[in-house]
């Protein structure tokens, strides 16, 4: 029986898609880089920001992708002060009635933690959740199932016991790889082709379903 819920928060709990593709469009211009169509910009969701910068430009040398960490994290924090990303859909209603069920949630993502946490106490999100790690929480992000297993350690919870929740199929391949459960989203940033041969034990369209799946 499921017992801890590990939920993704970009594309999963806040709607970040506008907020990250305007904060990598800046910081692209800031840096002269060529700008990139949203799609392109959208698959980087829910890796680490430098494997992002990256993906986007193979060959990038370890400076330049210094660079545009620090630029992309300056550009976000300016830009944080006035964009704070909505809830989506039915999430603050199922968290709560998960809570209420017994269901012990928590956060792994490939965001700060800092940021992390900013946002889930600006949302309404804080009072769900019961442990949080970002990617400087972790020696190995997404895909590695280093934040499940952390997760489950730290809390004491075994792999049966674990539902992993998430919109990116490295999401789903985290949760696989530590033998958890896993919940894929649709309403995300990837498609449910893509999530399905990630391998997803079940996929939802809408965040309410969580009340309803076999899985719990």
């Amino acid at each position: 029986m499921v017992r801890l819920i590990i939920l993704d928060f970009d594309g999963t709990l806040g709607d970040t898609r506008a907020n990250i593709v305007l904060t990598m469009r800046q910081t692209l211009a800031r840096l002269g880089y060529p700008e990139q169509d949203e799609e392109t910009i959208a698959a980087t969701i829910g890796v680490p920001l430098e494997k992002g910068f990256e993906q986007m430009f193979p060959g990038i040398s370890p400076e330049d992708l210094s660079l545009c960490a620090r630029t992309y994290r300056a550009v976000f924090e300016e830009n944080r002060k006035v964009l704070v990303p909505n809830v989506f859909p039915h999430v603050l209603e199922t968290l709560a009635a998960l809570k209420e069920a017994g269901y012990v949630l928590t956060i792994a993502s490939s965001r700060s933690y800092g940021s992390l946490i900013e946002f889930l106490r600006e949302m309404g999100l804080a009072p769900y959740i019961t442990y949080v790690l970002g990617a400087n929480s972790v020696t190995h992000a997404k895909p590695h199932p280093e934040p499940v297993l952390k997760t489950m350690a730290d809390l004491g919870f075994q792999a049966d016991e674990t539902l992993v929740v998430g919109d990116m199929p490295v999401d789903i391949q985290m949760g696989k790889g530590a033998g958890a459960r896993t919940c894929a989203v649709t309403y995300g940033n990837a498609s449910r082709a893509d999530l399905a041969a990630a391998g997803a034990d079940c996929i939802i369209d809408d965040f309410s379903q969580m009340l309803s799946i076999d899985l719990l």
